[in-house]
């Protein structure tokens, strides 16, 4: 873009985070139809498109945006290249003319526009989360890779997000699903995406790398099982915390406290002879990371060898100036087993005079889901961080989001897709999209209208309107009002470019939003539905106001009244008439 004669230098975008997300990760049919459209002479023909999707994930009422980032990063640096441009070739049937080819050589992005809610947003259905603009050839051979982006990264966060609300705000969430993942692109965008909606770490590293998000890992049961006794363990001496001094012996050390803990009354029944190869692998571990020492103790028996086994150790680190991390339980009733662990924590802090021994964070895996966690919480637990893999990283409720790509513009005039299914008609023309909220600081309704249309103002009275249900309707005086769509591509447009916030922001804005709707979004049962569209008529009795409680409805916006009777009469004049015979 030139400024005052002197050509712009805009900052360099690196590409997609994965390789493989280039120009040929698309629909065969995006390439055949930018071919009719060359053909006809349309490909540069102004288009606007709006990617949205139809109904919330997982039977909620919320969805947390993720993809955006990617997005952006794949446009800045879309091009096809001269190999990309031979395999097309050889791909598309042999009467495609070459001047095609030479189409497809010189095109990029640099007359593209996107405008997007900030990602880490909480979404709903029906509101763009993207609108792309430009030649419509070009904008269609975004419309897969969009999608693919967006659709997976979203019903992550949102999983995600979901999880932590279950688990509540003070326990630690870590995403462990790498081995679980559908492949090696699914395991870093779950671990980046989990990320966002609130989990606080990982055990991927290569995410820890791409992204740095913390890391978190100890050991697994194949290493406790590994040794055989404490003989093995050849390497005994361990430094003073201070540095001061060090252990000669640090195992004999061990084997005395778990003497220790044997002989006080008040554990005799508990246990009597532990597993030695759990003391040896607990020790041995210990030696290695006497910082960072967490044990995972249920390789044999948690209440007769892995917590006192521990313990032992844990002790024996005390006595050095270190601080031991916790344990981790990974099979077997956690609440109880939590629940247990925590009396012999308590108790040993007591005997013994150690402070806070009995405040030792204990860690839960074991193919936790949103149910388990709801299920530990009625039960009652002492578990202070949950380990979550395979239901969270593969979506395990549910498969797929459902984001749609759907042209509403082409050339300035307003296009709408009519179906018998009402949930699928779409919302035509180019839009201006708000969030209203109310006077306790919650939001009340999202509303789109037309690009020209002036914007709801703050303490003014405005009429909501369902899109397709005229009788659903309110009134909203708005005490705050937020733009939804922001530019995050110009293209050579020169309108400023919103900067893409770092994955921290993200995670940050993800945590704020989320914290901001009201809790009876946020149930997983039987959630009020995010709206305030009703009909005006109604006055509603307290049985009526709890029957709408438990059977609410997937609207979830609403659009103005000059928008409301656009979209109607559009429908009207596009729809074929029948005939009765």
């Amino acid at each position: 873009m030139e400024i005052n004669g002197e050509m712009e230098q805009r900052p360099v975008i690196d590409g997609p985070t994965n390789p493989v997300v280039s120009s040929l990760l698309s629909d065969m049919y995006q390439f055949t139809m930018a071919y009719a459209y060359w053909k006809a002479g349309k490909h540069l023909e102004r288009a606007v498109f709006d990617l949205f999707f139809r109904k919330n994930p997982f039977g909620g009422e919320y969805t947390v945006f993720g993809g955006l980032g990617e997005c952006i990063h794949f446009i800045a640096n879309f091009k096809i290249t001269e190999d990309e441009i031979s395999f097309l070739r050889s791909t598309l049937p042999s009467s495609c003319e070459d001047g095609f080819f030479d189409y497809l050589r010189g095109i990029d992005c640099s007359d593209v526009e996107v405008y997007a809610i900030s990602e880490g947003s909480v979404v709903f259905p029906r509101i763009p989360l993207m609108r792309v603009e430009g030649p419509i050839a070009v904008v269609q051979l975004l419309e897969t890779p969009f999608l693919n982006l967006i659709n997976y990264a979203s019903l992550v966060a949102t999983n995600a997000a979901r999880h932590r609300f279950v688990a509540g705000k003070s326990k630690t969430l870590l995403e462990f699903g790498l081995r679980r993942a559908q492949g090696p692109d699914g395991a870093i965008s779950a671990s980046k995406y989990s990320y966002i909606g609130g989990f606080d770490a990982t055990s991927n590293v290569l995410a820890g790398k791409l992204f740095g998000i913390p890391l978190r890992g100890t050991h697994s049961h194949a290493f406790v099982s590994s040794f055989m006794s404490p003989d093995e363990i050849t390497a005994k001496t361990l430094p003073h915390s201070n540095g001061s001094d060090s252990c000669d012996d640090f195992v004999s050390l061990v084997q005395t406290w778990l003497s220790k803990l044997q002989s006080v009354e008040s554990f005799r029944g508990s246990f009597s002879e532990t597993s030695q190869s759990e003391l040896a692998a607990f020790t041995s571990y210990a030696l290695a990371f006497p910082n960072n020492f967490l044990a995972l103790v249920d390789t044999y028996d948690v209440i007769r060898s892995g917590l006192p086994n521990f313990c032992a150790v844990a002790l024996a680190l005390h006595d050095l100036g270190y601080k031991a991390n916790g344990i981790r339980l990974d099979s077997g009733d956690l609440a109880y087993l939590s629940v247990e662990a925590r009396k012999f924590f308590c108790a040993i802090e007591k005997e013994f005079q150690i402070p806070s021994f009995g405040r030792m964070a204990i860690t839960a895996s074991n193919d936790l889901n949103e149910e388990t966690l709801d299920a530990l919480n009625k039960q009652g637990h002492e578990v202070n961080a949950f380990g979550i893999g395979t239901h969270l990283v593969t979506c395990y409720a549910q498969a797929a989001l459902g984001c749609v790509f759907k042209l509403v513009e082409i050339n300035d005039q307003p296009r709408i897709k009519l179906s018998e299914d009402v949930t699928k008609v779409s919302i035509p023309c180019k839009k201006r999209c708000y969030r209203l909220y109310g006077r306790e600081g919650y939001p009340l309704v999202d509303i789109m209208t037309g690009e020209n249309e002036p914007p709801p103002k703050v303490a003014e009275r405005i009429l909501c309107r369902h899109p397709f249900n005229e009788s659903k309707r309110a009134y909203v005086v708005p005490q705050q009002v937020e733009e939804l769509l922001k530019c995050y591509w110009p293209g050579n447009s020169g309108k400023e470019r919103e900067p893409l916030p770092t994955l921290e922001k993200i995670r940050e804005k993800c945590i704020n939003h989320l914290n901001q709707m009201r809790p009876d979004h946020m149930r997983r049962l039987n959630p009020t539905p995010y709206k305030v569209s009703l009909p005006l008529s109604l006055s509603f009795s307290l049985s009526l106001e709890h029957m709408r409680r438990l059977n609410p409805t997937p609207y979830k916006v609403s659009v103005s009244a000059q928008l409301y009777d656009f979209i109607h009469l559009l429908w009207l004049s596009e729809a074929p008439v029948g005939e009765l015979q």
